[in-house]
């Protein structure tokens, strides 16, 4: 996988070099399964997991980029967004010509499904609140609450693993996830205790790697957020049925530029929407 730069306006941009050069923008609606990982494709040409990667541009502050895949699933390196924060910062950033533009939050708008439940409401920046609760000793009980920005992302939430359970490994098999699955990326839970020889690195890892993954699910809306998140033991699937049913509610949002005033609404959701602030200033 090799990440570009990219001009104003591109967004995240997918790349399967394998498949011809399809080319997938990282928007909801191209947004084809949300199970397990986040994945978008378009006809039969997918890219899978790159909930991660997109969590890395969003807290870095990267609008435009392209990234040249030559398989169906992003490398999942050490089970977080921090490898992609080193080589953000190694390779540089770059300020583009044309100013930001934010989707902005009018109005609350909510997703439940049973127990699970999001919230977008109003803020004047990006602000989430994520709650877990698994009946487990090693987790239980978790809560992360912070207003998210660069200096956040980098120290409290890109080195978050993501986690799973021993006894689900066969079942992740069986749908073809996790296939290369170890200790090395991800932290994995046994019937008492996390099996990691290293332990945790953070003491509440879990819920921050939750966090992780909405703020990438929701840099699949083509733009940063201002809003408040409020997230009650929610995944990928909820994330993304959340975002469609935003996308249904014009009331709800709009765009605001951070220069010079509201930016006018474009008129169907999906398209390019990002105006750009910040890009790759190099590949790597």
């Amino acid at each position: 996988m090799t990440i570009k730069p990219a001009r104003e306006g591109t967004g995240i941009v997918f790349v399967r070099t394998d498949q011809a050069g399809q080319e997938i923008p990282a928007r909801i609606d191209n947004v084809v399964d949300c199970h397990f990982a986040t994945t978008i494709g378009k006809g039969q040409c997918r890219v899978s997991t790159i909930e991660h990667i997109m969590a890395a541009f969003s807290g870095m502050g990267i609008d435009n980029a392209r990234v040249e895949i030559d398989g169906p699933e992003v490398p999942a390196l050490d089970g977080s967004a921090g490898a992609y924060v080193v080589l953000f910062r190694k390779a540089g950033l770059k300020v583009q010509d044309r100013a930001r533009r934010y989707i902005e939050i009018l109005e609350e708008v909510s997703f439940t499904n049973g127990d699970k439940k999001v919230t977008l409401s109003p803020a004047k920046d990006f602000f989430v609140d994520f709650t877990i609760d698994f009946d487990h000793p090693a987790i239980k009980a978790q809560r992360f609450r912070k207003k998210i920005n660069r200096q956040t992302f980098e120290k409290s939430i890109a080195s978050a693993r993501t986690f799973g359970f021993l006894k689900e490994v066969d079942m992740l098999h069986k749908n073809g996830l996790a296939l290369g699955a170890s200790l090395d990326n991800a932290v994995v839970i046994g019937a008492e205790c996390v099996l990691n020889s290293e332990g945790l690195r953070f003491r509440d890892e879990f819920v921050r790697h939750k966090v992780l993954d909405l703020i990438g699910d929701l840099y699949l809306l083509g733009a940063p957020l201002k809003a408040r998140v409020k997230a009650v033991k929610s995944g990928h699937e909820l994330h993304c049925n959340l975002m469609k049913f935003l996308a249904e509610c014009p009331s709800a949002w709009r765009f605001s530029g951070s220069e010079s005033g509201y930016c006018d609404r474009v008129t169907k959701w999906g398209y390019p929407v990002t105006a750009p602030g910040l890009g790759l200033a190099a590949s790597f």
